[in-house]
Parts: structure tokens; sequence; C-alpha cells
């Protein structure tokens, strides 16, 4: 080598060492950002990708009504303004864009080359705290026998309950308490430990949204739960059944045992707020349409498409957070590396470019059909609403030889059955007189739901 090879290599060796010796932040969406002027590599700051151009405007939208008590009960209404104006609109406050039209939204979604989707354990700073496992197949036919084989005599117990109480509560006592219990027995949790484990579930869940006291919580919660699984992941790898925890402990993995830490992380990265928030969801709207009511009662093959309507119409899971994997150029903006969107349901489900009068809850309705976001025809795929909480659509057959069918159809047929059997136990329901429930998110970035629905018959 030449001496002026060498000096340049070891000009080139100084540069890197004064790169890593400088102060770097790394922001919420994770791309670091050094805070001095670098001669090499570095990272530009959304400032100089995002200056906005001239002559474009948003005096239609403030940011802040997208964290306001507005947003929290009605965020169509704020979702359709950015819709028809602002389809993809730069939240300074935020620091994210927002995403609302249905094409769009689903282009996003469905997406991977370009964007990628981050675990919840990375919303909490902790990415190897344990491997989600959920996907294994074990794992997967153990949750879909516990789900299909409780279900029923679980909905028939909380509706006996229902029926017989002083001051029934629709969405606390039935759907609410169905999705929890259907997750303790899918997990195999002893019954004298479940409000324990529930409390502890709800505070892991709800630390993810980046408000400090809440993940403080969580990250409290997640510890809590990882000590009590290590006894019991030991109990039933010495005394196996079939439910989840089970067919973790018996898993052979290429990079170790399962641990309780593995456990947590797989209960903690999975979603309840689909059957809890979709069947109070549906159950309001029935019963604020008594006439969709009708229609389900006169015809019970129809409880399905109003489920299918209730996730396009008014769905629990708002919006889904996707990150740019590196530098993109979408919808005539330049998107950095770890840039944030926020894909809206709230948004693209009521997109009159797709649905014909959008607004209105229609069980029959001709124009949602199962297809996929980007309108391929698929069976077990997503109806023409996009609901978040289960993913992209399977990319297995309906009915799948090697693995149960997929979270979005048990999940379908587990609001079916619960309300099949309201319906028995309840023939006569109705709002109970002078009742005015709505719909909520409780804050920024959870579900949106039915929390009292108070009812009689």
């Amino acid at each position: 080598m030449s001496t002026q090879e060498k000096t340049g290599e070891q000009a080139g060796d100084k540069q890197t060492v004064d790169i890593m010796k400088r102060d770097i932040t790394v922001g919420r969406n994770g791309v670091p950002v050094a805070k001095a002027k670098t001669t090499g590599g570095g990272y530009r700051t959304y400032e100089i990708y995002q200056r906005m151009r001239p002559g474009e405007t948003t005096s239609k939208m403030k940011p802040n009504r997208l964290i306001s008590e507005e947003y929290l009960s009605d965020p169509y209404s704020v979702t359709e303004l950015l819709r028809e104006n602002y389809p993809c609109f730069r939240d300074w406050i935020g620091n994210s864009f927002w995403i609302t039209q249905y094409n769009d939204v689903t282009s996003i979604f469905t997406d991977e080359a370009n964007f990628e989707t981050r675990s919840k354990l990375w919303f909490y700073g902790i990415e190897e705290y344990g491997r989600d496992l959920r996907g294994e197949i074990p794992v997967l036919y153990a949750q879909a026998n516990a789900l299909d084989n409780n279900a029923r005599a679980i909905a028939e117990r909380i509706a006996d309950d229902l029926a017989a109480s002083d001051a029934p509560n629709l969405a606390i006592d039935f759907a609410a308490r169905y999705a929890m219990e259907l997750l303790c027995y899918s997990w195999g949790i002893p019954e004298a430990d479940q409000e324990a484990f529930v409390e502890r579930y709800w505070r892991m869940q709800r630390g993810i949204n980046w408000e400090p006291v809440a993940e403080q919580a969580g990250r409290d919660a997640i510890n809590e739960m990882t000590a009590y699984f290590e006894p019991l992941l030991a109990e039933r790898r010495a005394n196996p059944g079939e439910e989840m925890v089970s067919a973790i402990a018996g898993l052979e993995l290429e990079d170790g045992p399962a641990t309780a830490a593995d456990v947590t992380t797989s209960l903690l990265e999975g979603d309840h707020e689909s059957l809890h928030g979709g069947l109070a969801n549906m159950w309001f709207l029935l019963l604020t349409n008594p006439d969709q009511l009708d229609v389900i009662k006169d015809d019970g093959r129809l409880i399905k498409f109003a489920w299918f309507e209730t996730l396009r119409h008014s769905t629990p899971v708002l919006t889904a957070k996707r990150f740019a994997r590196h530098e993109v150029e979408r919808f005539g903006v330049l998107i950095p590396e770890g840039g944030l969107l926020n894909c809206s349901a709230a948004g693209a489900n009521r997109d009159p470019r797709i649905y014909e009068n959008p607004d209105k809850f229609e069980v029959t309705r001709k124009d949602v059909c199962q297809r996929e976001p980007r309108g391929m025809y698929r069976a077990d795929g997503l109806p023409a609403g996009v609901a978040f909480g289960f993913g992209p659509p399977s990319k297995h057959p309906a009915v799948p030889d090697d693995r149960p069918r997929s979270l979005y159809a048990i999940t379908r047929d587990l609001a079916v059955t619960a309300t099949e059997v309201l319906l028995e136990k309840m023939p006569n329901i109705h709002l109970k007189p002078g009742a005015a429930p709505e719909l909520r998110s409780l804050r920024i970035g959870e579900m949106h739901t039915c929390w009292d629905l108070p009812v009689e018959g």
C-alpha cells in the first residue's frame, strides 16, 4: 500500500471516530440525529426534508385537533377534513404524517418493502426483552382450539349473568368480559389468578402510547407478568395442557427453550381490542339502529355481515403506525428514514370514493365484500374496510391444511357466536329508556369503543 493510500485510510478512520464521539440523539422514530455537523455520513433532520412548499397551507386544519377531546369522541369529522383536504397531512405536533384516503392507507399498510410495523416492545424501548412466539404452529393450534372450544360456554354464562343483572351494561358486562375470559382460557390462566392477570394485561397494553405514567405502569406490569409466568411455565413443562402456555413450553426452538419473558412478549404483542371493542361497537350500532337489529333477527346468517360492517363503520382500532424503512417519496412528499405514518382507518373506512353513503351503518351493504385491502378477493382476507388489529390479510387459503384458519376468521366466529347466544338469552333486548350511549377513546391512541351500553330485555 502506498504512503498516500495509508494516509487516506487513516484520515477515514479518524473521521469515523470523530463522528462516533459526537453527541447523537435518537428520536422517537428511532432515527439517530447528529447534533454537530459532519463531513461524512450522519443524518439530515426532518426540517431539511419537510420544509413546506410556497403556497402550501393547512388553514382548515390545526394539528392540535388530533390530540383533542373532539378527536377522542368523534375522530370521523376530523379525519374527514383531512381526507378531503390534506390526504397526506404533516402533523408537526406529533412529528408524523396522517394518511386518510382508503387507497393511500392500504398502499402503506401492505407495502412491506418500504414501510414496517414496529413491535410493542419497541415502543417500550425493550426490543430484546423476549421473543414473540404467536406464529409458531403449535401455538396457533392451541389458541384456535382454546377459543373454539370455550366460546359458546363462556358466552352463555355471561349472557345469563347479564340477563339476571339489575343494571345490565352490555359493553362492560358482556363484550369486555367475554373477550377477557376467552383470553384467560386461551392462555390457561387459573381462575383464581384471572383478576390480577387481566389488570396486569391492561396496564401492559396501555403503556405503549408514549404517555410517561402509563408507560412506567406498563413496564412494571411486564415485569410482574414475567415473574408470574416463571413458575407457571415450569409447571406446564412438567404437566402440559392444551392451552398456549403449554404449547410455548413444549416448543423446540433453535435459539433455546422458551422463557417466561417470551410468554409475556407473545401476550403483549397480541390483539384484544378487535373482539372487545368490535363486539361492543356492533351492539351499539344495532341498538341505536333497531331496523338493522331486526335484519339480523330475521336472518341469523347476516350476523357475520353486521360484524364486517361494524369493522368498516366503527372499527375500534383507529390507526396503524407504520415507519419508513428508508427514505421514500410518496404522495408528493419525501418521507425520511424512520418517518412515522399514521394510517387512519377512521378516514379510510368512510372514504366516499370507495363506499356509497359511508356514514350509514347498513348490514346488507353491497359494497362491503371480503377482499384484500388492494381490491383483490380472498375468502379469509379483510373485508372492504381495513381492520388494523388483525394485521395484513393472511397469505394462506381460507381453510389451510397446515395451520388453523386466520385470527381474523376466528375472531369473526367468536363475535357471531356471542351475538347468537345473546339473542337467544335476551330476544327482546333493547336500549334502556333514556340511555344515550356513545363511542369514545379513553386516551389518544387507544381503542374507540362503547364503554356504557345499558340494556333491557
